[in-house]
């Protein structure tokens, strides 16, 4: 027994899907920015950061636009990729700078309250 609960769901992106991926984005954009800064601190000032983690966070960093990228295009490993690199990288700065950015707890929020009620109804055309 096969239910379609969302039938008259087109494949067209619509405002909100949209907006939760900027919305997503832009939070993103925001934790890419402090990790470049600590980098540029890093090289000017001295602090004591391993030069491995800039690779490990610069990578977990372009997943997290890859994913946002995947999701844009209806590929289902972006709405999985997504929150796990995101959580990731919250977990990496915690761990490693004892810094807690809520930047990537908001772009978590919004892809939980907002974005999957975007994405949710265009489920049958993810592939």
């Amino acid at each position: 027994m096969k239910d379609n609960y969302f039938k008259g769901e087109t494949s067209e992106r619509d405002l909100g899907f949209y907006l939760s991926l900027i919305a997503m984005l832009l939070f993103a954009l925001m934790g890419i920015g402090i990790d470049v800064d600590q980098f540029l601190q890093q090289q000017e000032k001295n602090v004591q950061i391993p030069s491995w983690y800039f690779y490990l966070i610069f990578a977990v960093d372009l997943v997290i636009l890859i994913s946002l990228a995947l999701i844009y295009f209806y590929r289902k490993v972006g709405v999985f990729l997504f929150p796990l690199a995101m959580a990731a990288h919250f977990l990496f700065h915690i761990y490693y700078l004892d810094t807690f950015l809520y930047s990537d707890v908001t772009a978590l929020f919004l892809y939980t309250g907002i974005g999957l009620l975007a994405f949710i109804p265009k489920w049958q055309f993810f592939k």
